[in-house]
């Protein structure tokens, strides 16, 4: 293909996928890594590290359920009680020594951290996931965890997120995670419930 269809399909590839990693865009379009930096550099398309702390910077709600350090990984798009996007790369850290496997701990956290923090309550927590390690995770791969709130808080108190973990575009973890919220916004036209909680 010739330079200007590449660079089309580059753009086209990193709109629908903004955290492509330089070496996923190799394998799709099939050319070197140092042209891929080329293309991205002409099109004035930041590296990966630089287009997620764009998002971060621009496009997100105030996790109010936990500490966003208590988040595991990097929170990159958040509108509450609808959607949430978080990215963990696996490090050293994250990994059995003998294999180099992340352990699964820390994908389930990033993924249970997601689905608490995209709840918009000052109290969200787990009350219950159905989850599925669809293939490992190894080191230096990054996690994206994409969630989804399937439906709000009734009477019951509860919500319902699903979380859908990537690694490229291969789908690594899902988990349905059923969230305790809360009653906050049941008691506060009344005024007296959410009085007496402090």
């Amino acid at each position: 293909m010739s330079k200007k269809e590449r660079q089309q399909q580059l753009l086209a590839i990193i709109e629908g996928n903004p955290f492509v990693t330089d070496r996923e865009l190799t394998r799709q379009l099939k050319v070197s890594i140092q042209t891929i930096r080329l293309d991205r550099l002409e099109l004035g398309i930041p590296e990966l590290r630089e287009r997620m702390k764009q998002m971060a910077e621009h496009s997100y709600d105030q996790v109010r359920s936990l500490p966003a350090d208590e988040v595991v990984g990097d929170i990159v798009d958040l509108q509450l009680d609808k959607s949430g996007i978080s990215i963990f790369e696996i490090r050293d850290e994250h990994v059995f020594s003998r294999n180099g496997i992340a352990r699964g701990h820390y994908v389930f956290g990033q993924a249970n951290s997601l689905a608490v923090a995209i709840i918009n309550d000052e109290i969200a927590l787990t009350a219950s996931a159905d989850i599925r390690f669809v293939r490992m995770v190894r080191l230096g791969e990054k996690c994206i965890a994409k969630a989804q709130v399937r439906s709000l808080a009734g009477r019951n108190g509860k919500a319902e997120v699903d979380v859908f973990t990537y690694v490229g575009e291969e789908l690594v973890f899902q988990g349905h995670f059923i969230v305790y919220r809360s009653a906050t916004e049941e008691y506060s036209e009344g005024g007296n419930r959410s009085a007496d909680r402090h």
